[in-house]
């Protein structure tokens, strides 16, 4: 079993995950459970609806995307409907999310959006390529988007996103947001040099890493050239980074995909926000509602370490270890993932119902 521990925190523990098999939750449940499969019938980056737009608060499109359940009927969303926002990490986009996609597609109303400057968003200046202002864009599209409650989902960075909106509308938490979830992430004191390694491949310790993107980045272009030059050295890099055990080479080939298709403009952006990060004092919000935190073993970006200290911060809060598995575990372990994610949905569901 890779499951290394499923450790319960002492409000939404045990029983409270056994409350929401109950009334509502069962059901949609079930339903969910046997479509865990699902992403594995379909070709990566294959999952889309049609775009729309929400517009940050300084005028930045982002692109969005909403899949409705298949029992909707048309009809607009209204209060009643739970809605399960997913936020993807630093170099990605929106296609991370393949397996819970496929997986949820159909059974529960889910939206998905690239982050600013990344897949099919617009460009952000430089001076708003901050973890706040992704707080920010998180509220926008929870807006813009959600008319009932949500659960919040984020990797890696996604997960700094919903933590951002925690410290910036903990209003929303509770009444607004009634689930999280935060998988291979952290609040604060990470190695920025690991969090850049798998997009540039320099071999550098931390504190050399900040002055060498700044460097890079005034020749952004080469870079870009030179990554694509290197694609089987990359797809080393990608595989040693991202994953902790053997997955199948479609699987580090797509993971490459994105990471090259983010310009290293964007990826210089970002990389200050990363070595400043420190919002382990802004998680009481969290602990408010349901959360599950997700964590792979073997990630060598953002070490299982990180998961354990957000456990150990926010009462009540749930965490899942997969042995072996590395950064993107949302993939490697995506059926363990996803399993999480159902217990996390059936439970906000009973306490709508209550």
């Amino acid at each position: 079993m890779s499951i290394k521990g499923r450790i319960f925190g002492t409000v939404v523990g045990a029983a409270g995950l056994a409350a929401a098999a109950g009334a509502v939750g069962i059901a949609r449940q079930n339903r969910i459970i046997g479509n865990r499969a699902a992403g594995e019938e379909v070709a990566f980056g294959e999952l889309h609806s049609a775009p729309r737009v929400v517009v940050t608060d300084d005028a930045v499109d982002l692109h969005v995307e909403i899949d409705e359940p298949a029992d909707h009927g048309g009809r607009p969303a209204t209060d009643d409907d739970l809605t399960v926002v997913f936020v993807h990490g630093y170099s990605l986009n929106l296609d991370c999310w393949h397996f819970q996609r496929a997986a949820y597609r159909g059974q529960v109303r889910t939206v998905f959006y690239d982050q600013r400057s990344h897949g099919r968003s617009a460009r952000s200046d430089e001076e708003h390529c901050t973890v706040e202002q992704l707080g920010h864009d998180l509220r926008r599209v929870i807006e813009h988007t959600v008319p009932g409650r949500c659960v919040v989902v984020g990797h890696s960075m996604g997960g700094m996103s919903v933590i951002s909106l925690a410290e910036q509308h903990p209003d929303f938490f509770g009444d607004k947001v009634v689930g999280a979830a935060l998988i291979s992430t952290t609040a604060g004191g990470l190695d920025p040099g690991r969090i850049l390694f798998p997009m540039v491949p320099l071999g550098l310790g931390g504190r050399f890493v900040g002055r060498v993107v700044r460097t890079l980045d005034r020749g952004h272009r080469v870079v870009d050239l030179a990554r694509s030059w290197g694609h089987a050295v990359a797809d080393v890099v990608t595989d040693l980074y991202a994953f902790g055990d053997d997955v199948p080479a479609s699987h580090v080939e797509f993971v490459y995909s994105m990471l090259n298709a983010t310009p290293f403009a964007v990826v210089a952006d970002f990389y200050p926000a990363f070595a400043t990060l420190d919002h382990f004092e802004h998680l009481e919000p969290l602990g408010r509602v349901p959360t599950a935190i997700i964590c792979g073993t073997e990630d060598k970006i953002t070490s299982v370490g990180h998961s354990r200290k957000l456990h150990s911060r926010i009462p009540g809060s749930s965490l899942l270890e997969c042995e072996g598995a590395g950064h993107m575990v949302l993939l490697e372990r995506h059926k363990q993932v996803t399993a999480e994610l159902d217990d996390l949905i059936s439970l906000a569901q009973a306490q709508e119902a209550r």
